[in-house]
């Protein structure tokens, strides 16, 4: 099954990268976060609906709420996708940006394999992955401290 998600992705981020906007623009925004190296090689769509894998086998391993869950944004690899209405919420790109780094950190099948698990385990508000996104961009939110946010993900993977 992972590999077939691995391979729905591919084919979406391949389907998806002509109109992929560089995360650069975000630079002066998330200044003392993240860096421009970074920003450059992390990229984001703007699209009327989120894309979700939707496999017979993702709901029979007890994720059809994830898939079925209304987000404003999601990410697959160096690439997340936000909804046209949530576009211009700052917070929200901070956020995907996180898992951006947590999918290069992981791998993409170990990104996939860990987080189907803590989904499946806790839930989606109690996996780890997700506290350590949110809990970072509340940082950001509240205007917090700069912290290099590639250093803290490596480090509290």
């Amino acid at each position: 099954m992972i590999d077939k998600i691995e391979q729905w992705i591919h084919q979406v981020n391949s389907s998806y990268k002509e109109v992929r906007q560089s995360c650069s623009v975000f630079e002066e925004h998330f200044k003392g976060f993240y860096s421009p190296d970074f920003l450059n090689t992390a990229f984001f769509v703007v699209t009327d609906e989120i894309p979700k894998p939707d496999f017979p086998e993702l709901r029979e391993a007890g994720l059809g709420d994830f898939i079925d869950m209304d987000v404003g944004g999601i990410t697959y690899n160096d690439t997340y996708y936000v909804k046209k209405s949530a576009a211009n919420e700052l917070r929200l790109h901070f956020h995907e940006l996180v898992h951006v780094i947590q999918w290069r950190e992981l791998t993409p099948q170990g990104f996939v394999e860990r987080y189907i698990r803590e989904i499946q385990d806790l839930g989606y508000d109690e996996a780890p992955l997700e506290k350590m996104a949110y809990a970072i961009d509340r940082h950001y939110q509240k205007q917090g401290q700069h912290l290099s946010v590639e250093q803290f993900v490596r480090e509290n993977l």
